[in-house]
């Protein structure tokens, strides 16, 4: 599925080979890293996916654009928003792509309010009623998603709907949830890793690692 023809219906089997695709990347990019982490929530992690880097393989970058696109297409369809909005910072080069893909106006919101210029902490154009659809590369708690929300929606835009390629399954879906926000995503951790523990690219002992994180 190339970019520029990824339009379509996307039915069960399509999904679940593109849930396949995922776990291929992760591992042919040296994705997932164990060892002690701070997430950007603050908490304490024994594992790492690192997407960031996604970008930096260009082949891989669109693959994964491609895959946010099914997840839009078939759980939302495009008609239903009317801009994409980035979380800092690694949602921006994937929603710069979709929304560019899509012919929708792209717009981010900065960590802090900026002190000089416009003094505006959401660049980009955002009107009262405006639907916004909020993207990221992952959600852990949540928190960096709500906070975007909540920019978003004191200068009047409309935010219903969040899509991820990845749910660490640690509470960020409900978190959405209970702000009125339906998140939207590829793969959960537990799926992704019992998939990559069964082709041998983790152990057991690092599978059981990911997991009890999970059940926290």
């Amino acid at each position: 599925m190339n970019l520029k023809n990824a339009h379509g219906g996307i039915d069960d089997s399509e999904f679940k080979k593109n849930k396949e695709e995922i776990y291929q990347i992760l591992m042919r990019i040296g994705a997932l890293k164990f060892g002690i982490f701070t997430l950007t929530s603050g908490k304490k992690s024994p594992y790492y996916i690192d997407l960031r880097i996604v970008p930096s393989f260009p082949d891989a970058f669109q693959r994964v654009c491609n895959l946010y696109l099914s997840i839009i297409e078939r759980n939302l369809g495009t008609k239903n928003f009317d801009r994409v909005s980035g979380t800092p910072t690694a949602g921006i080069p994937f929603a710069s792509v979709i929304a560019y893909h899509l012919s929708k106006p792209f717009l981010y919101v900065r960590p802090q309010t900026r002190l000089h210029g416009r003094s505006r902490r959401i660049e980009g154009v955002v009107m009262p009623g405006d639907r916004v659809l909020l993207m990221d590369d992952l959600i852990t708690t949540g928190s960096s998603l709500k906070k975007v929300a909540t920019a978003i929606r004191a200068e009047g835009g409309v935010v219903t709907d969040a899509v991820v390629l990845l749910d660490r399954e640690e509470g960020g879906k409900e978190m959405l949830a209970k702000n009125g926000i339906v998140l939207h995503y590829l793969v959960r951790v537990s799926e992704a890793v019992n998939r990559l523990y069964d082709i041998g690219v983790i152990t057991e002992d690092q599978l059981k690692m990911i997991l009890k994180q999970v059940k926290k």
